[in-house]
């Protein structure tokens, strides 16, 4: 049976608000760790924060 307690982000009802606080910093924080530019200089909105931390994660083999 399929997972389907996690929303798509893209079907969030806030996914097109900015993104937040926590997203920022740990999109920072991703970012320093990868040694990649800074993805918050970009206006994100919560949606698009949360598939880029995803893929982030992904890439640097941490786990959900």
């Amino acid at each position: 049976m399929a997972d389907n307690t996690q929303k798509d982000p893209k079907d969030w009802v806030s996914g097109d608000d900015p993104m937040t606080g926590a997203q920022e910093s740990y999109l920072k924080t991703l970012a320093e760790q990868a040694n990649k530019p800074d993805p918050t200089e970009q206006d994100l909105t919560k949606a698009e924060a949360s598939e880029l931390i995803d893929r982030m994660r992904q890439k640097a083999g941490l786990q959900k």
